[in-house]
């Protein structure tokens, strides 16, 4: 699989107009179904548990088990995201690209998000199937054939993401851990807030993809992301990951440009890189070495994101974070 494939499997299935029209994202474009032959895949419940009946982040009503011991993720953001929550032994099994924490890599694997293995998902008897915008619709109408339960997540803020985190927590008996980390989340943004408040936002390019250039629209989790960093983006565009000429990012006269690291070599989008091609060279933001590269979680809407998030503020605005006592003292 490419670099950039890999990078963005958290989001970019979205660019690809093809995948758009596969994934989940059509909020009530199906329904959960449910059969007999849907109590075979599954643990038996406790009689006197009631299952919750609950309408997830896609729209879709669907029925949760009252006892939830074996999760199947379809996707990296959402396998760390159990993880963040303290759930791993619950955890039956993740994707081919799951590797963070590192442990997530020992779970069985089913494939990949686009087009894991139904069989090797309904080996793994789950409870409870937890999908996102890049899986695709097909795959998810043929689990709920099957009796296989799946919850989607699809955040496009901040704010989305930790709610949204909260709330599995709860449908999987870690509503405590949820509650926490909810509350962890919380107040480093707000200590970022009282940081940046008096800062001027800074205008910036985000690099989605340099070749085409493919940068992000305002409706986007990055686009969010960035407020909390202290800085908005030069692109407004319908689209949420417009692909964006050259012509009008020298128009658009962006103060600072980002790249998300793909645990790779920085030196290809290092300033001397950029000043040497034609196409990036004539901008301000290039000529004043004003070029930064935060951590590839930016991408991926879990937890970590908030760790890209004060990554990134502390490039955009340094003179917030000289103080280190101060920042030892919130």
């Amino acid at each position: 699989m490419t670099r950039f494939a890999m990078r963005k499997i958290g989001l970019a299935a979205a660019i690809t107009p093809a995948l758009l029209a596969l994934t989940l994202v059509p909020r009530g474009a199906f329904a959960t179904t449910s059969s007999p032959a849907s109590l075979a895949l599954r643990p038996s419940l406790d009689a006197q548990a009631a299952p919750q009946q609950v309408v997830d982040e896609a729209g879709r009503r669907v029925t949760i088990p009252a006892d939830v011991r074996r999760i199947v993720s379809l996707a990296p953001n959402l396998t760390e995201t159990i993880y963040a929550l303290h759930a791993e032994s619950k955890l039956a099994g993740d994707t081919d690209y799951c590797d963070v924490p590192a442990d997530a890599k020992s779970k069985p694997h089913v494939g990949v998000p686009v087009s894991p293995s139904l069989e090797a998902i309904v080996a793994l008897k789950p409870d409870l199937v937890l999908a996102t915008a890049i899986n695709r619709r097909e795959t998810v109408d043929a689990l709920e054939r099957l009796g296989v339960t799946v919850y989607a997540l699809d955040p496009h803020t901040v704010e989305d993401l930790i709610a949204g985190m909260a709330r599995l927590a709860d449908l999987i008996g870690a509503a405590n851990e949820g509650r926490d980390l909810a509350a962890r989340l919380h107040a480093r943004l707000d200590a970022l807030h009282t940081r940046l408040e008096k800062e001027p936002v800074r205008r910036v390019l985000f690099v989605v993809w340099d070749d085409p250039l493919i940068s992000i629209g305002p409706r986007t989790f990055i686009a969010d992301a960035l407020h909390y960093a202290g800085a908005e983006s030069v692109i407004d565009s319908s689209q949420d990951w417009p692909h964006v000429s050259r012509e009008a990012v020298v128009r658009a006269r962006p103060e600072y440009i980002v790249f998300a690291n793909d645990h790779g070599d920085e030196s290809a989008d290092s300033p001397a890189d950029l000043r040497a091609r034609t196409e990036w060279r004539d901008l301000g933001a290039v000529k004043q070495g004003h070029i930064t590269h935060v951590s590839a979680e930016i991408d991926r809407p879990a937890p970590a994101l908030i760790d890209a998030i004060e990554e990134l503020a502390k490039q955009l605005h340094p003179g917030a974070f000289e103080n280190p006592a101060a920042e030892e003292s919130r």
